[in-house]
């Protein structure tokens, strides 16, 4: 598949707003770092999917020096602050790294209790897009640590401080050539994720009973009023004729919301060719693309592969009958609908790249201080830094897991299709970037999480023809590890370490990719 732009389709949304926000009397009075224009809000106009969520940003001060070590350190003293839940601190030039410490407090919304100092990772320039793409050089990208999700809070405090440097300040003196270990433009970001998305609208006011089925379980889809309804996949909805209509909880006849059903009301235009983006993986405007058995996805992959009607040609000719792929039963994915993804936030269209050659595995590093349902807030937040934060045209992982297991869909472009990311910097080409919510440095990662990237690189790397457990070679396009234009000999299942010189995906689930090579394997039937 050659790589191209698709355009999007319709109109572009609202754009986001610039609003003025007045900080506290001491941060009003002092100069920003390196220039920075004052504290601003961005909030977002959102489609209608729930409460808009907004970022603060805020510039940082100069503080006293560090007592012991004299290093230079800047921050924020605590201060009252609009409702987020994720922070991190981004600077003007991308290339540029900070070379310090960076701890924040935050104050609960709900108690008023203040945390102790949480540590935010500051390596995470291999997180990006590659060198010379356009998402790189568009003049919006933006160096930024990692984020870090600290629950509903609506106070902060933070400080940066230069790591020490012997016969030399953090600031290089006038004249040196000296690189600054702290970069200047330095802003805090705090991130609102805003609300969850409304749940599925029931087709009557009555509210389902306890015998309606859950989210995970089989049912009929009937799809919306107006919405495209792609030919249903081989087997959705066999099973026991009940005798009652379609879409009735055959136990008392109440409503039935399958996991798949699209959500009603109008749609944005950049909404539709996100969701139009999975046909015929599920209908416009689904929020979960659901579970196949093998036979089922054996029969997509012919589908989606066009060999199908080839197939069918050579047995009527005689020939030999189309050959069974080796490919992972399709897992449940909740869709960038399912996770109320604001899809006026990122560049309209879709870049993608010749295939999938390549898994690399992440962690988010954004502490594992969240609940499975609190993982939506958590992409919604992680969307939101990468795109208004940090620049970048769209969240840069293909795919996220959280600590349950549960999938969901990144980077908008089709989850069957080979979307560009910018997720390992030098190796976004022919590859996926897979994310595990969570900092894995020290802890384990949970067993369903494991088995969730085992399931999800089973099925999307067998439909590229990849064996989990094999090698291949990917061209790197620079980085700290390999030259540009260097061929290397990788995992299909790697690490992110594998292709950057980073701590990433953490030492304990760099530990786990053993277990997911050949889990993934024997899902593919090897």
């Amino acid at each position: 598949m050659r790589r191209f732009l698709a355009s999007s389709i319709g109109v572009t949304c609202a754009a986001a707003l610039a609003l003025p926000l007045a900080p506290s009397g001491a941060a009003a009075a002092a100069a920003a770092p390196g220039g920075t224009a004052p504290a601003v809000t961005r909030a977002a106009v959102t489609n209608g999917a729930g409460t808009p969520g907004g970022t603060q940003s805020l510039p940082l001060q100069p503080l006293d020096p560090d007592r012991a070590s004299g290093a230079a350190t800047f921050g924020l003293a605590p201060r009252s602050v609009r409702p987020f839940s994720l922070v991190g601190v981004i600077w003007d030039d991308p290339a540029a790294e900070l070379h310090g410490q960076v701890q924040v407090r935050a104050r609960a919304a709900d108690t008023g209790v203040w945390s102790g100092w949480q540590d935010v990772e500051t390596h995470n320039a291999d997180h990006a897009a590659d060198p010379e793409t356009a998402e790189r050089t568009s003049g919006r990208a933006r160096g930024a640590t990692a984020p870090l999700w600290v629950g509903a809070s609506d106070g902060v405090e933070i400080r940066v401080r230069a790591e020490s440097r012997s016969g030399s300040e953090a600031e290089p003196k006038a004249g040196s050539e000296s690189t600054p270990l702290l970069p200047p433009g330095m802003r805090l970001e705090l991130v609102d994720p805003g609300e969850d998305p409304p749940p599925q609208d029931a087709p009557s006011e009555d509210a389902p009973s306890e015998d309606t089925p859950s989210e995970d379980a089989p049912s009929e889809d009937t799809p919306s009023e107006g919405a495209e309804s792609p030919d249903r996949n081989p087997g959705e909805g066999a099973g026991e004729n009940t005798g009652q209509p379609s879409g009735q909880n055959p136990a008392d006849g109440s409503a039935v919301i399958p996991a798949d059903a699209p959500r009603t009301g109008a749609m944005s235009a950049e909404a539709t060719a996100a969701s139009a983006a999975n046909a015929p993986l599920a209908p416009l405007g689904a929020t979960e693309i659901p579970a196949l058995n093998r036979a089922e996805t054996e029969e997509e992959y012919h589908v989606l592969r066009g060999t199908e009607a080839a197939g069918q040609e050579g047995n009527a000719g005689g020939q030999a009958p189309r050959a069974e792929p080796y490919i992972g039963p399709r897992p449940g994915i909740v869709t960038r609908s399912g996770w109320g993804a604001d899809e006026s936030l990122r560049e309209q269209g879709f870049v993608y790249t010749d295939k999938v050659s390549a898994a690399f595995v992440h962690h988010s590093a954004s502490g594992n201080n969240y609940t499975c349902a609190e993982a939506p807030s958590v992409i919604r937040s992680i969307y939101r830094y990468h795109t208004e934060s940090m620049g970048w045209r769209d969240i840069g992982y293909n795919f996220l897991v959280d600590k349950c297991g549960k999938i969901y869909e990144g980077r908008a472009g089709g989850v069957a299709n080979p979307v560009l990311g910018a997720h390992t910097l030098g190796f976004n080409s022919n590859s996926m970037g897979v994310a595990v919510l969570g900092t894995f440095s020290s802890t384990s990662p949970p067993a369903a999480a494991v088995t969730g990237v085992a399931q999800l690189t089973a099925w999307k790397l067998g439909l590229h023809g990849m064996d989990p457990s094999a090698k291949t070679y990917l061209t790197s396009g620079g980085g700290n590890l390999y030259a540009k234009g260097t061929q290397v000999r990788l995992n299909v299942i790697s690490g992110h370490r594998d292709g950057f010189n980073t701590e990433c995906p953490g030492g304990k689930l760099y530990d786990k990719l053993g277990t997911v090579r050949s889990a993934a394997a024997g899902y593919q039937g090897r």
